[in-house]
């Protein structure tokens, strides 16, 4: 169940899509006697859509979850093993053209690469299954192997695991796969917006993990900016609040025990 509100009704609370919503009611006022009613919330929906996409409320609410967790530090010692969240594959357009086609979440396909080649010793995990909501885009997971080969490296390297649909089950799923030992030290690379929701799911599924953040969209020391576009400030809303919604969703369905979790 959780699954599923998560692909439809979820989509609902995004900001841009509640703005619409509130202009269209308003639209829908106007014509009837609430006619002064709804000329004030279509003109709240155009003003506070167009202040949503050009103040960088969305940059500055990205910038809070990206800074939670600092940048992996290498002198720490190598890593027994990897895990590489999902994310970054598009399964549908990977299957329509026969070949990796990379979506959003580049950064974690990067990572994988360069610390394969890091660590030769060091175990790798993929995680990432088909999160569609009808289950028919198929697992990005099977096109990882071919995606490292082209970049030299043996598909061999990396254990899949195919079953994850959203963060919870891939630290459930990768924790029941590789049985980590006790003082083993494992990373989890994922864009450092989404970091503080993995490591909440990781420690609620007893799987010791440090942070591995990748895909930054916001400058480190805080410079909030203009948006040059509508669009991409609406975009950078609704990614922050996709984020926010889940932290408190896993929180209060008990996938994690902590709102925002910390280094």
């Amino acid at each position: 169940m959780f699954f599923i509100l998560s692909k439809t009704v979820a989509s609902l609370f995004f900001p841009s899509n509640l703005l619409i919503f509130l202009g269209l009611a308003g639209v829908a006022l106007m014509r009837t006697r609430r006619k002064r009613a709804g000329a004030l919330m279509a003109a709240a929906s155009l003003v506070l859509l167009t202040a949503a996409g050009f103040l960088p409320v969305g940059s500055l609410l990205i910038h809070v979850l990206e800074s939670r967790f600092p940048p992996w530090d290498a002198g720490r010692g190598a890593p027994d093993g990897i895990v590489i969240l999902g994310g970054s594959i598009a399964p549908e357009l990977s299957g329509d053209y026969g070949e990796p086609v990379i979506a959003g979440g580049g950064g974690r396909i990067v990572a994988m690469v360069k610390l394969a080649r890091a660590y030769p010793d060091a175990r790798i995990v993929y995680s990432g299954g088909d999160a569609s909501l009808f289950g028919n885009f198929g697992s990005e997971a099977g096109f990882v192997h071919s995606l490292l080969e082209s970049f030299g490296i043996p598909g061999s390297r990396v254990i899949l695991e195919t079953r994850a649909r959203n963060t919870a089950e891939n630290a459930a799923y990768v924790k029941d796969l590789v049985n980590p030992r006790p003082g083993e030290r494992w990373l989890v690379v994922t864009s450092a917006q989404h970091m503080p929701r993995a490591i909440g799911c990781f420690r609620k599924a007893g799987f010791a993990v440090e942070a591995y953040p990748v895909d930054w969209q916001t400058r480190r020391t805080l410079n909030p900016a203009w948006s040059r576009t509508l669009s991409n400030g609406l975009a950078q809303l609704d990614a922050a609040a996709y984020e926010w919604i889940g932290l408190l969703a896993y929180r209060l369905t008990g996938k994690t025990t902590e709102i925002f979790p910390s280094p």
